[in-house]
């Protein structure tokens, strides 16, 4: 159970897509929930929404970057070897209706997210653009696969060095200004999603985002993933990981993402120093 049966690096090998071997969690995830995975004894649990699922293969697939301790120790997986753990689905899943004209705006790694968000609006009959964004060409993931989900494509870089110089924003208030759009569908870094329903807010446009709250057991139980939305305490892993971005606060969402960063550079330090002894 949980075997890697694909693997492949994206963006310079900073992200990593796996295809898992998970029966049950293919048949019954949708669109918009996620998995926590767990790689060995030790490992830590780490939750991550799911790119994509096959129920027929009995396969699911998870997108992540290597950021610290958790996700390089996730990177020395190889085919064939094993997750200890991948619990799933959990959070509920993305209200798909049929609305009209929809925007589909994807950051990083929150591109992943997207895909079968994105995929899942077109297939019910609306008119879906996709808008994607990163750093530099280098690191932008699944352009293919997202222009296939959608009916038009545009592509964005910070630096320019692919499709149109600038934020995802930029293309988004252009669509606002002259077409009728029903929803829009944020999903990647929280400045990102603050700036993109900052901006769909005035124009009164219905906003969804996902956030990537600190999250833990992901059930409810443990507390560590609440975030405030329109003033109330939500739990990403139960009411999550979608809402209402109008309605999110953005900057204490940011701030408690950063409590352990220090720890968590320390941890990382340590492990990349443990594989070299190892070596």
């Amino acid at each position: 159970m949980f075997e890697i049966l694909k693997r492949e690096e994206l963006a310079g090998g900073t992200v990593i897509l796996n295809e898992i071997s998970a029966p049950k969690i293919a048949k019954k995830a949708r669109p918009g929930q996620f998995v926590i995975l767990k790689a060995n004894e030790t490992g830590e649990r780490i939750p991550l929404t799911m790119a994509d699922t096959d129920p027929k293969k009995g396969t699911i697939t998870i997108i992540y970057q290597v950021v610290g301790k958790s996700t390089a120790l996730f990177k020395t997986l190889q085919v064939g070897e094993r997750y200890q753990d991948v619990i799933g689905p959990l959070g509920r899943p993305t209200e798909i209706e049929k609305v009209g004209k929809v925007v589909c705006v994807g950051g990083g790694t929150g591109i992943a997210v997207l895909h079968p968000i994105t995929r899942g609006l077109k297939e019910l009959g609306n008119h879906v653009i996709a808008i994607i964004g990163a750093r530099t060409k280098d690191l932008l993931i699944l352009e293919e696969k997202m222009k296939l989900a959608s009916h038009e494509l545009h592509v964005c870089t910070d630096d320019g060095s692919y499709g149109h110089h600038g934020f995802v924003t930029d293309i988004l208030k252009q669509f606002l200004e002259k077409e009728d759009i029903k929803l829009v569908v944020g999903i990647g870094p929280v400045p990102m999603m603050k700036f993109l329903s900052q901006l769909t807010k005035d124009y009164g446009v219905k906003t969804i985002v996902s956030l990537n709250a600190i999250m833990l057991d992901g059930t409810g139980m443990c507390g560590c993933c609440r975030v405030s939305v329109g003033g109330e305490t939500k739990f990403a892993c139960v009411d999550g990981p979608e809402f209402d971005g109008h309605l999110v606060d953005f900057d204490e969402l940011a701030q408690r993402l950063e409590s352990y960063k220090e720890q968590e550079k320390l941890a990382y330090e340590r492990f990349q120093h443990e594989c070299k002894l190892a070596q």
